[in-house]
């Protein structure tokens, strides 16, 4: 281990801020990416005056469930407004700023190898959690002050670039969500399930309606390096396809599963876990073709009938969704009960295929730039993972 390595216990210490005087009440939990989110516990009746009180340049993390999630969540709280943790957060500041950055400190904790030291330092268990002793043990490369706001500020025009680009998909997807509104709801026959656009059930528009493979046929054993990508819940969790997080098969395995082959121009639905993620394949990817899951099912469009790209943003609307969800089966694991039979037999309003194309004008170059930008984030991605990579040489 290099000399500038020092143990993290030398560098902070644990605070504990009551929220004694109930400043706030927003009460947030922190998620696996390392990011601070709304918390999901039922806070109702709760006395928030035991809550931990944490305002800007203080860390806290969640020592418990580090053994099932494989991951510390850890987070620097950068805003200017206070909000509060749950009393069982260790929450803990650095205790000379001019010899650790923050922003560096944090850099190091987003590290997969930290997480891995952490997750080793449990007790195997599914609830295995991370003393605060273990936690002081863990070491970490404390250069020059000069040399870490150097890396701090490479990382943050990473990091900025990635927001900024997030940021402009965000406003072209508002775009495209404004202009289907104008376009299609503001007709007659959008909302009338008696009008001719509600006349064919969806099977008659569509060429292909695939289920993913069962577990059975993709085992772990079935992975590889490099190959055909099988999609995730990660990959379907926005309006086109995310390029991230893949596991591979081989071309003899893909070839086994055919039925199971999402193409540019497909939709992928999740049918299980997380219901009614809908998303588009676009035509720029970096594959020519993706396994779905078991969790998934794929459509085809008709083109001559029905444009994917307003399959897309029907299901992201409020009353597309609920068509979508209407059939979820409520006992055990949320799931659409017989989902192909039931996304065959679904009545959705399906405008003529003239005023589509008038729409999917604006619409396809749209999703494009969307695209284009989906492209540069994973780019961006890979370079601030490289830049994290690099901290321990």
């Amino acid at each position: 281990m290099k000399s500038n390595y020092e143990p993290l216990g030398k560098h902070i210490q644990l605070v504990d801020y009551r929220n004694s005087e109930e400043v706030t009440s927003t009460v947030l939990g922190i998620s696996i990416d390392k990011e601070f989110m709304p918390s999901v516990a039922n806070v109702i009746g709760t006395d928030l005056s035991r809550y931990k009180l944490i305002s800007k340049g203080l860390f806290a993390c969640n020592p418990m469930h580090v053994g099932r999630d494989e991951r510390l969540p850890i987070a620097l709280y950068e805003k200017d407004s206070p909000a509060i943790v749950s009393p069982a957060y260790f929450m803990f500041e650095i205790i000379d700023r001019d010899v650790l950055n923050e922003e560096y400190l944090m850099m190091w904790l987003r590290r997969p190898e930290f997480d891995r030291e952490c997750w080793f330092m449990t007790d195997g268990s599914v609830r295995g959690g991370i003393s605060w002793d273990d936690l002081c043990r863990i070491k970490l490369p404390v250069s020059s002050y000069a040399r870490q706001c150097e890396i701090v500020g490479s990382y943050r025009a990473i990091t900025d670039r990635i927001a900024l680009k997030r940021a402009e998909n965000d406003n072209l997807v508002e775009l495209c969500k404004t202009e289907f509104m104008r376009t299609f709801a503001t007709h007659p026959e959008y909302r009338d399930e008696q009008s001719d656009w509600f006349s064919q059930p969806l099977g008659k528009s569509l060429s292909r309606v695939a289920m993913g493979p069962f577990g059975s046929n993709i085992k772990t054993d079935c992975f590889v390096d490099r190959g055909v990508p099988v999609l995730n819940g990660d990959n379907i969790s926005g309006y086109l396809l995310s390029e991230r997080s893949f596991r591979y098969v081989e071309e003899e395995k893909a070839n086994q599963l055919k039925n199971s082959i999402a193409f540019s121009g497909d939709i992928v639905i999740t049918h299980r876990g997380t219901l009614g993620q809908v998303a588009l394949v676009p035509d720029k990817t970096k594959f020519d073709r993706y396994v779905i899951s078991q969790s998934q099912f794929l459509l085809t469009c008709d083109q001559r009938a029905l444009l994917p790209e307003y399959v897309l943003f029907y299901f992201h609307t409020d009353a597309g969704r609920r068509k979508l969800l209407a059939n979820d089966n409520t006992t055990g694991v949320p799931s659409i009960a017989k989902p192909t039979s039931y996304i065959k037999a679904l009545h959705i309003p399906i405008p003529p295929i003239e005023l589509q194309q008038n729409w999917a004008v604006l619409v396809s170059a749209t999703l494009a730039a969307v695209a284009d930008n989906n492209l540069e984030i994973e780019k961006l991605t890979g370079f601030a993972q490289t830049l994290l990579s690099g901290l321990s040489r």
